[in-house]
């Protein structure tokens, strides 16, 4: 671990506020019933043993992106075995530690669980090919590669706002009231994940603060989804950020900039050289992802545009100004 500390000393000082963190988070969480949330009336038959109907894309009324995003994020909840033993290795299962993995991982299962029973009552995306996306991402596994204990909490922290947002936009723009109302009730339960990292980054900003902030430098400089490893990933990434449900603008705007925000990052005391680096690492980080998110929304905006407007603003613009594609995706 370098000139950082110890991680079993940092599992011994964050102890405490596990505990009360996950005390908050039991009183705040409510129980509820995935059967509750997916569309059974709607349902009818598939192909196969009970000979059915096959899917056809016709059959599906919500819009492309919205597709694509609920395929991303229910291969994404699929993957929680691999999230389990990588949190379960780095936090331990034991104590109020192993208490919060076991708690999380009950949690996140139900959403893989309501996720997919509510696209296949209502016909959204084809089955073969999902579950044919599913046993090869999940037979793959995921690996998070990241170097401390901290980054790990860093990488978490981050991950769960992000999930939270792209859940509550995809139901937004799904132009079906049942579909909007199962993906809020996903995100409030990835809101409250949130919050538990947070606080506890928090702390770990107060104990460790030159560590703890370079950790999470690392990990905002080279954030990637969890889902990103999945077959098609980049084209499905570009299609939900056109449409304005997950792109660098919505990561900057949703993300970035209210953890930097409530982590208080830009005022944190007691920093030494490393941790000062750090700081000016993210502050040069959030320019460039500005920058980059502006110029993504500009490319998205002007494939919407009308052809004949579109070759008007061409007349006046040179070529330089206009983005590339490999910004369409975080």
């Amino acid at each position: 671990m370098g000139d950082g500390p110890e991680e079993d000393h940092v599992l011994r000082e964050l102890q405490p506020s596990v505990e009360r963190l996950l005390e908050r988070h039991l009183a705040a969480a409510r129980d509820w019933l995935p059967h509750q949330y997916v569309p059974w009336s709607a349902a009818h038959d598939f192909d196969g043993p009970l000979r059915g109907t096959a899917w056809a894309p016709e059959q599906s009324a919500l819009p492309q992106a919205v597709r694509d995003a609920l395929v991303v994020n229910l291969l994404t909840e699929d993957n929680l075995p691999s999230y389990h033993f990588e949190i379960a290795t780095r936090f331990g299962r034991d104590g109020a530690w192993g208490s919060w993995v076991h708690r999380w991982t009950a949690e996140e299962d139900r959403h893989a669980a309501a996720l997919r029973a509510y696209v296949h009552a209502r016909r959204a995306v084809d089955p073969v090919a999902l579950e044919e996306l599913r046993m090869r991402h999940v037979g793959t596994g995921y690996r998070a590669g990241l170097p401390t204990l901290l980054h790990s909490l860093a990488y978490v922290m981050v991950q769960e706002l992000a999930t939270r947002q792209a859940h509550r936009n995809a139901g937004a723009a799904c132009q079906d009231p049942v579909g909007e109302q199962l993906m809020a009730r996903i995100a409030a339960d990835e809101n409250l994940h949130m919050l538990f990292y947070r606080e506890l980054f928090s702390d770990a900003l107060a104990r460790f603060p030159d560590a703890a902030l370079t950790a999470l430098a690392d990990v905002l400089h080279d954030f990637e989804m969890p889902g990103a490893g999945l077959p098609g990933f980049r084209a499905r990434a570009a299609r939900i950020a056109a449409a304005g449900i997950y792109g660098l603008d919505v990561h900057l705007e949703h993300v970035v900039v209210p953890l930097l925000r409530a982590l208080k990052v830009m005022s944190l005391p007691g920093l030494g050289p490393a941790g000062e680096q750090a700081r000016e690492r993210l502050d040069a980080h959030t320019e460039r992802l500005s920058a980059r998110a502006a110029r993504a929304r500009e490319l998205f905006d002007r494939m919407t545009t009308p052809h004949e407007d579109r070759q008007r603003e061409d007349r006046t613009k040179t070529p330089r100004e206009d983005p590339t594609a490999r910004e369409a995706h975080v």
